[in-house]
């Protein structure tokens, strides 16, 4: 038999893991840490990661593009905030 009681006084917890962030990865990266953060991410192998990135480079350049904006928007492991964040608030900064 199951029964509830009601504790207006507790707090309950839930078993969720901590959300997942994307971000540049310091220590598996080859030039910026895209690939090995999109990894991370997707929970994936990095090498794989780097064929797809590498197949889309070669097939249209659509992955040279990806990469460098990648490179800019994401966040590395220990920033703040991301290489045009920083440099949009250095301009707006420097105009004041």
């Amino acid at each position: 038999m199951n029964t509830a009681t009601a504790d207006t006084g507790s707090t309950t917890t839930t078993d969720q893991p901590a959300a997942r962030q994307l971000r540049r990865s310091a220590d598996d990266r080859m030039l910026a840490g895209v690939a090995g953060g999109i990894a991370r991410y997707l929970d994936a192998d990095v090498t794989l990661v780097r064929v797809i990135m590498a197949a889309l480079v070669l097939l249209n350049g659509l992955g040279l593009a990806l990469y460098i904006a990648a490179w800019l928007l994401i966040r590395g492991d220990g920033e703040d905030q991301s290489i045009a964040a920083a440099w949009i608030a250095g301009r707006q900064n420097r105009s004041r």
